[in-house]
């Protein structure tokens, strides 16, 4: 299909400022061309300019603007844009409706309910993409065996996809949704999203409903069902409503597009690249499949060209673009995610897992209380960085600059106001002054650190900040899914991505570097590359189990004659392959894997497509670390991929050489040893064959490549750079504070704890600790203190310095050098009631089985007998029981000492590479540091406080549900920057167990002082040193020992946060709960919190229906729930004006209903019923929550705050 002799064939990545565009000429020879994609003074469409050019320069016949180009000598063309991402970002898409299930209105609103940022008050969420809701009152639920509500009407029953059998509880009334849906259309939206529960399996409503709205003359209307059929009910709403939102802004591109050709491109092959890496035929583009098209080009460009088939070598792909750095893998096979979010969405559609990280050329440099900091504000392409004579601000490329590493009289002279004069050195160098004076006037007053900063010692800080941020999300990649970061190419594209190169490659221990020819145009090449792909995908719900082979077969079958008859209608016939995937978990899992067959040939106990149990079990085991051999897997999707071969073959060699490559001048260019003398060269005079020593600097059109010192470029035949990273001389570092160097070990020990997260969370197999990341891990200091956590759940942090200094002044412990730790909630440690949350416990051994010191590893060997039996000794007391889930205890036990292995292993190379004690000096110096922040954060609220009120005393008290007073009384001295937090006052340890060790106090304390130092700084132990803590004992802060407890963690907590902020008057009061809610019986158990309303502040609204302050976690989705657990969930919605009024309103709670098919025991432990939610200055309180129980015979009962009862079947929990 790609051979198109004596034709012009195109290939152009459209991107945000420059349209990039590759063409292969009639004779064989290649020319590439960057113009810009918005120049509307000049040209309507930057690829219809390019192709114009083009072909007016090569024919020599002229093809005038005002006309629509001839096709007659285009072969083909391939197009990948960010039309559709650009819409994302900046909310441009097509007025859109959603209809939805009843009960459901907002629940793509809340999604998971889990807040992106931790420690920002203002809860900042990208707002959904519709603009209406059609609620539709019809119903199906999925049938349960053991189901004990009245049976059906067998007329009612029906068979979904999967196979599964389901009842239609409520039929759909067309009638009704044909008023809704022409009242729309009334007000101008002509966009419909349909999302239907449990339509992925079962979509005849949400095809009647598309039949409906297509007659009444919608535009576009996009089904769940056919936009993505697949489970989760979240994730494929938003994918439906991108769809709906993008696709007529794509159509309307398209159109304008092909106007500028004759005949609208009527016979040119057109191609377009989707997000999963493939071509799809024009008519075919679609916006949820389109957001990465542009990324995606250069992802095949990378894995084409520089992926040796025979050494087999894995590579990473580095584009560095001007606001974000992309980064991802390349082993033999795209690596795709199914689910993965941009611009605030998440997408449940095939894609290349594509890491972004917000540091770029254009990414802002500050200096904030003693620390390096790059991005991720950007400056954009307008103003731009100081030196595009904008007035812009220092960013990494000015830093570049002053180095020496991007030399001005290379670069087109396109910069100021008139846009004609050249980079400005001097620009950059007057703002590198004024930040040099500021840094140290800031040093010499606050710390001992000897050394005076340059103006070019802090560019090369900078430039040494920015990379060790673009090798987190590259370590990310590799080291936390099982891979050997030293052993991948490191394949660097995009326009600054060659000044970095090979400091990052050496950073990781990498060897080589590979810069392809058209590495500043690799996206639009690699769709010259790129072969058409077909995509099918259904679900399903066999086991993979003999008896099930002849269905997956058969229809495995059927999705492949699809494919194939669909490549075959594209003019493909014998260059065709099929491969297919099977996305599989564990039974009682929520971790499923998309798993190919390839090298795993099928066998007499497999399907006929391979033996996938092999391939799953094996790739299982290399991700998490474990299998389960005997539990037996469930396939959830069959997926088959076709794919037409098409991608050109590149030819096309440089001269070879004779000679020494010469340089076209000498620079100075500046490095950790100085300046050094830096050849430079024009990468098209370079001819193939010659070494090139580092320092150096190749130059070509679109890029600057920089060849580090101990380095050595060479250029290959096809014209290709490929660098030769030699290792650092090794430069030994003090024990004085270096503030460059905090920087970076700021990043290493985040980094650090980050990576024992991914592990905790790949080994786990809770539900708890897997799917809603009810979990943290962080790294500490000799002493126990808190140096690093990973940004999980702040109700942990505090109470883990406790736990872990606890272990380290015991008697008989001494010389620990550092600590690793991770917690995680175990869904169950026995006790009282299913899910150990009992609402009404009065000891902690109520509560389940308590750990004061055990050591759960010894000589190697995981102590599997003494944890079991100390997981089991609940049941000597009284209406106790032992664990009911030992399997899920040990087998997270296992994950997370494996998270801290992994953690213990890094720590310990950081040691191997700067030596102990510079590691425990810096650990020491980032406490520091975060004491710093909190004491001038301090400072400037007394200051302010002093000229308000005169005084340096602030106070605030509320009340817990029983009347118990949580009271604090806060002296502030300005001149230290310190605090005094006095709890004296508040309520004695009560009769339940709303009790919160002195732990759970320090948890909301640092969190609270994190939120409102107001920028980014390491969370640890250095937030409390300028902080005295004043607790009386044997109150509801510090109870005794066996003080029941469980409540103090999930509720006291919030209203201690509440209290503080009321005190500092920094915001008015959130939810105050998190609204524990878990359910069971002997055969099942489930947990779950449930989020609320966000507070108000000065300036900002509340953000309804998050998690906020002390909690983070997940909510499972509405169809998996129904799925796996016996209820029904009749309402998820935001419960309308219960925020509380003001100038600034506070963020609305939510609704939640759960109506129950079999007897279960149901725990509640909530909050805020009676005292409500406090406004400050002149706001009004929030409303109180309410749970309540509907009977089936229909009475309603007010459950109280904290209850536990039996249920039976067709009782309902209303929750609000």
């Amino acid at each position: 299909m790609a051979e198109t002799k004596g034709k012009f064939d195109f290939a152009i990545d459209r991107g945000g400022t420059f349209t990039d565009v590759f063409a292969r000429l009639p004779d064989g020879r290649e020319r590439v061309l960057k113009l810009l994609s918005r120049d509307p003074q000049n040209y309507k469409d930057a690829p219809t300019e390019g192709i114009r050019r083009v072909l007016e320069e090569e024919t020599g016949k002229a093809c005038p603007r005002d006309q629509p180009v001839d096709t007659s000598l285009i072969g083909w063309i391939r197009m990948g844009t960010t039309v559709a991402t650009n819409a994302l970002l900046e909310r441009e898409g097509e007025k859109t409706a959603l209809l939805v299930t009843k009960g459901f209105k907002d629940l793509l609103h809340i999604g998971t309910q889990a807040r992106p940022k931790l420690f920002d008050l203002e809860v900042a969420m990208p707002e959904v993409l519709y603009e209406e809701v059609i609620e539709v009152d019809e119903r199906v639920v999925l049938r349960q065996d053991g189901c004990q509500l009245p049976k059906k009407d067998p007329k009612c029953i029906v068979t979904g996809s999967t196979g599964d059998s389901l009842e239609v509880w409520k039929q759909l009334d067309l009638e009704q949704v044909e008023k809704d849906l022409r009242a729309v259309l009334s007000r101008g939206i002509t966009s419909l999203a349909v999302l239907l529960l449990h339509s992925y399996t079962w979509s005849d409503h949400e095809k009647a409903v598309g039949s409906l709205a297509r007659r009444l003359g919608f535009t576009q209307v996009s089904l769940s069902s056919e936009v993505m059929p697949m489970v989760r009910a979240v994730p494929r709403g938003y994918t439906v409503c991108a769809d709906a939102y993008l696709t007529p802004k794509i159509h309307q591109y398209l159109k304008g597009f092909t106007s500028g050709f004759k005949d609208s491109l009527k016979d040119v092959d057109v191609l377009f690249m989707q997000s999963d890496g493939g071509l799809t035929p024009m008519e075919q583009f679609c916006g949820s499949r389109a957001v990465l098209s542009g990324p995606a080009g250069g992802v095949v460009g990378y894995a084409v060209t520089s992926y040796n088939q025979m050494e087999k070598k894995p590579v990473i792909g580095f584009d560095m673009g001007g606001t974000s750095t992309d980064v991802s893998r390349y082993a033999g096979q795209y690596e795709h995610v199914f689910e993965a979010t941009t611009a605030g969405v998440t997408l449940q559609a095939p894609q290349l897992d594509i890491n972004t990280v917000a540091a770029g050329g254009g990414s802002r440099l500050f200096f904030r209380s003693g620390m390096f900091v790059v991005g991720p504000e950007s400056a954009g392409a307008h103003p731009g960085p100081a030196c595009y004579r904008k007035g812009g601000p220092l960013t990494v490329t000015d830093a570049n600059l002053a180095l020496g590493r991007l030399l001005p009289s290379f670069f087109p002279k396109i910069f100021g106001p008139g846009e004609n004069e050249p980079l400005s050195l001097e620009e950059t160098m007057k703002h590198f002054h004024r930040l040099t004076q500021e840094i140290n006037s800031f040093l010499s007053s606050n710390q001992t650190q000897a050394l005076k900063f340059t103006e070019i010692l802090i560019a090369m800080g900078f430039i040494r900040v920015a990379n060790e941020a673009m090798c987190r999300p590259i370590r990310a990649l590799t080291q936390a899914k099982g891979h050997d970061t030293s052993k991948h190419v490191l394949a660097c594209f995009g326009g600054a991505g060659g000044q970095h190169a090979c400091a990052i490659a050496r950073a990781l221990g990498m060897k080589t570097v590979f810069i392809h020819k058209y590495s500043g145009v690799l996206s639009a090449y690699g769709l010259a590359l790129a072969d058409v792909v077909e995509e099918v995908q259904e679900p399903c719900s066999l086991r993979y189990e003999p008896r099930s082979f002849t269905e997956l077969d058969k229809r495995v079958e059927l999705l492949s004659k699809r494919c194939h008859d669909t490549l075959c209608g594209h003019g493909f016939t014998r260059s065709i392959t099929t491969e297919v995937f099977l996305h599989m978990r564990y039974e009682g899992t929520d971790c499923a894997l998309m798993v190919t067959a390839a090298g795993y040939p099928s066998n007499a106990q497999s399907c006929r497509g391979g033996d996938f149990r092999s391939a799953f079990t094996k790739r299982y085991l290399k991700e998490f670390g474990f299998i389960i051999p005997d539990r037996t897997i469930m396939v959830d999707d069959i997926r088959v991929r076709g794919c037409g071969k098409s991608g050109i073959k590149s030819l096309n060699k440089t001269m070879t050489g004779h000679g020494k490559a010469k340089p076209v001048t000498v620079t100075k260019c500046y490095f950790e040893d100085g300046y050094l003398d830096t050849s430079v060269y024009l990468w098209e005079e370079l001819p193939c064959g010659h070494s090139i020593p580092g320092p150096a600097i190749i130059i070509d059109k679109n890029s600057t490549i920089l060849v580090e010192p101990c380095c050595e470029a060479h250029l290959t035949e096809g014209g290709d750079v490929c660098v030769a990273v030699g290792s650092d001389p090794h430069c030994a570092l003090g024990t004085e504070l270096n503030t460059v160097q905090l920087s970076i070990f700021s990043h290493r020990f985040m980094s650090i704890a980050e990576q024992m997260g991914r592990v905790l969370q790949r080994t786990s197999i809770s539900t708890n600790i897997k799917e809603r990341l009810d979990f943290s891990c962080a790294v500490f200091g000799p002493d126990g203190g808190l140096v690093s956590n990973a940004p999980h759940i702040p109700v942990h942090l505090g109470a883990m310095q406790e736990t872990v200094q606890y272990q380290v002044f015991r008697e008989g412990i001494s010389g620990p050098v550092f600590f690793v730790a991770s917690r995680g909630h175990h869904a169950d440690i026995g006790g009282i009631t299913p899910g150990s949350m009992p609402p009404h416990s009065t000891s902690l051994q109520q509560e389940g089985a308590v750990f004061t010191s055990f050591k759960l590893v010894t000589g190697g060997v995981f102590q599997e007998e003494a944890v079991t039996e100390a997981l089991m000794a609940p049941a000597q007391y009284p209406g106790c029981s032992g664990t009911r889930n030992l399997h899920d205890n040990l087998s997270d036990l296992r994950a997370q000492v494996a998270a801290n292995q992994r953690g213990s292993q890094l720590v310990g190379e950081l040691i191997d590479s700067y030596g102990l004690a510079v590691v425990q000096a810096y650990m020491g110096y980032i406490q520091s540091n975060a004491e710093l922040a909190v004491r001038d954060m301090l400072r400037d609220f007394a200051r302010r406080r002093r000229q308000q009120t005169g005084s340096l005393e602030v106070e605030s008290e509320d009340f817990m549900d029983d009347g118990t007073p949580i009271k604090l009384r806060v002296q502030i001295n300005e001149a230290e920057g310190s605090a005094v937090f006095d709890f004296t006052g508040t309520g004695t340890e009560v009769w339940g167990n709303c009790n919160a060790p002195r732990a759970i106090t320090l948890s909301a304390l640092i969190y609270c002082l994190r939120c409102m130092v107001g920028q980014d700084i390491p969370l640890n132990q250095g937030c409390l040193t300028p902080i005295k803590v004043i607790i009386p004992p044997g109150s509801i802060l510090q109870p005794s020992m066996n003080a029941a407890v469980v409540g103090g963690n999930v509720l006291t907590s919030q209203r201690v946060v509440d209290v503080i902020f009321k005190a500092f008057e920094v915001c008015a009061a959130s939810q105050g709960c998190m609204n524990n809610i878990s359910f069971g019986s002997e055969r099942v158990g489930y947990y779950e919190t449930v989020a609320g309303g966000a507070g108000a502040g000065p300036g900002w609204n509340g953000r309804s229906g998050v998690h906020s302050h002390m909690t983070n976690t997940r909510i499972t989705d509405p169809e998996i729930l129904e799925k796996r657990y016996p209820v029904i969930l009749e309402q998820f919605s935001l419960r309308q004006n219960s925020g509380g009024a003001g100038k600034y309103y506070g963020g609305d709670g939510v609704i939640r209903k759960l109506l129950f098919r079999n007897n279960v025991v149901l725990s509640v432990l909530t909050e805020r019923r009676s005292t409500r939610p406090y406004g400050l200055q002149g706001g009004e309180d929030g409303a109180a929550g309410l749970n309540q129980l509907h009977r089936a015979d229909g009475r309603v009962l007010n459950l109280g705050a904290k209850t536990s009862v039996t249920l039976q079947p067709g009782f309902s929990l209303f929750l609000m």
